[in-house]
Order: C-alpha cells, then structure tokens, then sequence
C-alpha cells in the first residue's frame, strides 16, 4: 500500500487580508537559448530550487526534432495538475472520494486570424469514474471559480515585462 503524501493546507475559506495580490508561493524559471540561441528550439528551462532542470524542443509537428518537451506540454501539466487539485478539494468539502478524479488537457498551439499572432487553446476533460453529472458539474464548475490557471484562461493574468540591461 502507498503511503499517502501530506495534502497541502489551501482552502477555499475566505482568508484574503487587504484589498492587493498576496502571493502564498513564487517561483522562477530561467529559460535559456541553447544552441540555437531559442529557448523554444533547442533551450533549457532550470527553476531556482533546480527542482525542473530540462531540455526545451520544437515538437516534431512543428518541424522540430521533439526530442525535449516544449512549453505548450509544461502549461498542459501544469493546467491539468491545478485543476484536478482544485476539483479535489471541492470534492472533500463534500465528502465525495476525489481518488478516481483525473483531467487531461489538451492545448492547442496556433495563429490569431485577428491579428496573426500565436494563441493557446485550452480543452480540459474530467474524468470522475462513479460520481453523477449532476454532482460532478456544479463542483468542476466551483473548481473552475477557484484553479488559477482556469481564472487566468478566462480572465487573463496581470503580466509585467522588464528588459534587464547589464
């Protein structure tokens, strides 16, 4: 039998203090270009603690060589991930067993017809095997109200770009 890890502490309980953004957790992640001095063809992605140390690549669809994982993957996981924990912790709320819940996220990598730039497009599927739709659907939308990532999808991310000169 596995031993079940530690959950972590978050709720959905109103604990905001003050009227700005608060973080509770940061991270970093430094991208360089590699060889091809493009962090998405033949790059490198380190986090600050070195717990993510990984080879960047084009997929093989896109002409790359796919022989590293590339951004549109890291978001996939990193979507799916916070919104099947988000989906968990509404379940427990209700004391539903949130064991068998999976998300798959598929993202989607291409142009704006608006103005040709690049868009993402974001699928999620939620997989709750012996749970009812009409018990299922007001927690995923709950979950939805709640996952950073659904909320930045939805509601776009505040974002500040810096050039750092040396």
């Amino acid at each position: 039998m596995t031993k079940r890890i530690q959950l972590p502490t978050l709720s959905t309980e109103k604990d905001v203090d003050g009227d700005s953004f608060s973080p509770i957790y940061t991270t970093t992640v430094t991208v360089s270009g590699g060889p091809a001095a493009h962090g998405r063809a033949s790059g490198r992605a380190r986090s600050a603690d070195g717990a993510l140390d990984l080879d960047l690549r084009v997929p093989a669809e896109l002409g790359g060589d796919g022989r590293g994982t590339n951004p549109e993957q890291l978001f996939a996981a990193g979507f799916a991930a916070c919104f099947q924990g988000a989906l968990s912790l509404m379940a427990r709320q209700e004391a539903l067993d949130p064991d068998l819940i999976s998300v798959e996220a598929t993202v989607g990598f291409g142009r704006d017809p608006a103005d040709e730039g690049y868009l993402l497009r974001v699928d999620l599927v939620v997989t709750w095997p012996g749970v009812d739709a009409e018990v299922a659907t007001p927690l995923v939308e709950k979950a939805r109200s709640l996952c950073p990532y659904a909320r930045m999808a939805w509601r776009g991310t505040p974002t500040t770009i810096t050039l750092a000169v040396s």
